[in-house]
């Protein structure tokens, strides 16, 4: 059937920047996109939190619409979710990784940062990540909810405060070794909406790299030669909770082809 949709599912609204670079390769892929706006912030809560959490919403998602493949499009939850959903569910599952190969391709000072919510940097996985993809590089880490709270922000229609987007790289910048630092890691699908004002806060030579790419290629990949509908429609956006935030970011996701938010 043409019209099974892709889900994509995040604690908020980060995982719009993995939908992003999917539609400019499946331009008229339908797309579900929820969030589980009852649980936001995931970045906070503990690993049994997540673990119990993700694959019971993801249960209930798949049952209601059906996807041909899931994008847990946050990488807070992949980190700590991913291998409980793929035993749980019987449709294909990508997860989201700190994009840590590709930052130490890109780095000539061999020293990378990776910025992530706090639950993220202090996983296992992405200690075997550098160890097997950036064993020459340092890793320094940081890990800020309050970017999360920005880039949630900006898409309800409030400027991220410019000093506040400092303070949060300053954290991983100052420091030690931190000066050498040319390539970033922005290890929330959050953070990419704020990149325009993480380049703005950083000093001049500072690349920023995140996985949505990746991703898309992995989605084209994994559908290739699926039937897709002919033309673009309305995708469909689902809230864990709908109060006046997610209201507001309904309103601008309107704009982007979305229809009215639906309850989970």
């Amino acid at each position: 059937m043409n019209d099974r949709p892709l889900l994509f599912f995040d604690s908020g609204v980060g995982g719009l920047s993995v939908v992003a670079p999917t539609l400019e390769l499946l331009p008229t892929a339908p797309v579900v996109y929820a969030a589980d706006s009852a649980g936001f912030p995931y970045g906070t809560k503990s690993e049994a939190e997540i673990a119990a959490r993700v694959p019971a919403l993801l249960g209930r998602l798949v049952e209601r619409y059906r996807p041909r493949l899931v994008v847990i499009a946050c990488n807070t939850a992949s980190t700590i979710a991913l291998a409980h959903v793929r035993s749980a569910l019987d449709v294909p599952v990508v997860g989201t990784v700190p994009a840590i190969k590709p930052a130490a391709e890109m780095s000539k000072t061999r020293v990378i940062g990776v910025l992530g919510t706090e639950a993220t940097v202090r996983q296992p996985y992405v200690d075997d990540l550098a160890a097997r993809f950036a064993a020459d590089c340092t890793v320094l880490r940081y890990g800020s909810a309050r970017l999360v709270e920005l880039a949630e922000g900006a898409l309800a229609g409030f400027a991220p405060p410019t000093e506040d987007v400092a303070t949060e790289l300053a954290g991983l910048l100052n420091q030690p070794g931190g000066e050498r630092i040319d390539v970033v890691v922005n290890a929330c699908t959050h953070f990419p909406l704020l990149e325009a004002d993480l380049v703005a806060a950083a000093p001049p030579g500072i690349s920023f790299v995140d996985g949505g790419p990746g991703i898309a290629r992995r989605v084209a990949y994994l559908t290739a030669g699926q039937d897709w509908p002919g033309q673009a429609s309305a995708h469909r956006l689902v809230f864990t909770r709908l109060g006046d935030r997610e209201q507001r970011i309904a309103g601008f996701l309107a704009t982007r082809g979305f229809a009215e938010p639906e309850l989970l």
